[in-house]
């Protein structure tokens, strides 16, 4: 299962189509590659480290909030929901799933 989850633009750096949003209060770059336009106070969809697309902060708190109750967005330690909604390890930013195999 795929999961896309909620973040605000926080900064924008058009050099490099990127930015910088707030994960439910964890920055994270992302890639704005995949939208036509942006500004900091959006609200966008992040999954795997793209925004796919914008949506409403109505949208963004409703999904957040289910999220919570789901119990997938974690224990509510930032640093470890940050880890589970990116799939990247926050201290070396390395896939989690490639930590600790050879090849």
């Amino acid at each position: 299962m795929c999961l896309a989850i909620p973040a605000q633009i926080l900064e924008l750096d058009p050099a490099a189509d990127s930015a910088i949003v707030s994960l439910d209060g964890v920055r994270r770059p992302v890639s704005l590659a995949l939208l036509d336009d942006a500004e900091v106070g959006d609200y966008v969809l992040v999954h795997v480290g793209y925004a796919l697309n914008r949506i409403s902060p109505e949208e963004a708190a409703e999904t957040l909030m289910l999220m919570r109750e789901a119990g997938a967005l974690g224990d509510g330690n930032p640093l470890h929901e940050a880890t589970s909604m990116t799939g990247m390890d926050d201290a070396s930013g390395t896939d989690i799933d490639d930590q600790g195999s050879s090849g």
